[in-house]
């Protein structure tokens, strides 16, 4: 608060600093509402190489801020600043649980081959074996009896898979372990809810998020966290995805271009809208399945997967700036738009084949 103030009474009314990892923020905090600050991509006030210095980069800075070259960062407002915080720390609770359930399943495949004939090893009847297992009480016959579903219809193989020579040691190390994987699910149910008392002002820019395929309740609140719903804050569609990082580079020289490769943008929402990207390819009879498959066939799964999300991104910048639903275009307006041409190639593909083909419009 000290800085506040003496920035105060010397008169300054702005300020600017570099967007450098997290070392803004706590000066952001202590500044807002006082100055207009204004926090800079460090990558376009970088100085002509020279001898450089913090005091050097600081006079450099405040240079750039009298003379009105600085452009300020996207910084959201401060009531879904705490959305963020939320958001990325269950995604790094649902990574750790990932991690968790991994080394349990590699602990129980080295004594047991659960996993080769349950499809779900955390599911109810897969935890009852497991807390069996640790137990070390029951025979493999009365393990396999603890089933509450379809895995019923397996019970000598499930016999078979729960054999095996369990010691102290893997006993304790699953028990730990699934202590472990408790622990995240209790602390992952507990900031869902929080998450969602945040989201409550947002109800509806959540159910328009919901109607495009693939974006499902975690995948509309990572956007909202990350983006707002405010889309003034960027002059048009093309630099909101330049700002995400699905964008293709700029690098061309000399008449040559080089390496167009996605920039690196932000993280958290490029990795949700990938994942809404991959699930929506599953989604029968969309427009967004259709164009992922055409580009897949071409050029590969992930130069594809990052296109959708492309499409994803721009749809979700027009209904929240215009307020308006998903409309989807369908599986046949590719094909509609290229009528003719791929009338053509179709025809011509038979009569490769030997076919005479004659075509007749059908009846309405």
């Amino acid at each position: 608060m000290s800085l506040r103030t003496w920035l105060l009474a010397e008169g300054c009314t702005h300020a600017a600093m570099e967007s450098t990892g997290v070392y803004w923020k706590p000066i952001y905090a202590v500044l807002e509402g006082a100055l207009e600050i204004v926090v800079a991509n460090a990558q376009h006030v970088k100085k002509v190489p020279g001898r450089k210095t913090d005091v050097k980069d600081a006079e450099w800075l405040a240079d750039l801020l009298c003379h009105g070259l600085l452009r300020s960062s996207f910084v959201p407002p401060k009531p879904i600043r705490e959305l963020p915080d939320l958001v990325r720390y269950r995604r790094k609770l649902v990574q750790s649980q990932a991690a968790e359930r991994n080394r349990l399943l590699k602990v129980e495949g080295a004594i047991i081959k659960l996993g080769s004939v349950a499809t779900d090893v955390f599911g109810l009847s897969g935890r009852l074996m497991l807390r069996a297992l640790i137990e070390g009480e029951a025979k493999p016959q009365e393990m396999a009896a603890l089933d509450k579903g379809k895995l019923r219809n397996k019970i000598p193989e499930l016999e078979l898979a729960l054999e095996g020579n369990i010691e102290e040691h893997h006993r304790f190390l699953l028990e730990l372990q699934l202590q472990r994987l408790e622990a995240a699910e209790k602390d992952l149910a507990t900031l869902k809810q929080r998450i969602q008392q945040k989201l409550e002002p947002y109800a509806t820019e959540m159910q328009l998020l919901d109607e495009i395929p693939g974006v499902d309740w975690t995948v509309a609140a990572v956007i909202i966290a990350e983006l707002d719903i405010d889309m003034t804050v960027f002059q048009t569609v093309s630099q909101l995805v330049s700002w995400a990082g699905i964008c293709p580079g700029n690098n061309e020289s000399a008449g040559k271009r080089k390496s167009s490769r996605i920039t690196k943008g932000n993280v958290y929402l490029k990795t949700a809208l990938v994942e809404a990207a991959a699930s929506a390819a599953r989604a029968k009879g969309t427009y967004l399945r259709d164009k992922f498959y055409r580009l897949k066939a071409r050029r590969g799964y992930k130069q594809a997967v990052v296109t959708v999300a492309h499409k994803i991104l721009v749809a979700i910048y027009h209904m929240l700036s215009q307020n308006v639903s998903y409309n989807d275009l369908g599986h046949l307006y590719l094909d509609k738009l290229n009528k003719h041409h791929l009338t053509r190639n179709l025809v011509h593909r038979l009569e490769r084949l030997g076919f005479q083909v004659t075509l007749e419009i059908k009846a309405a």
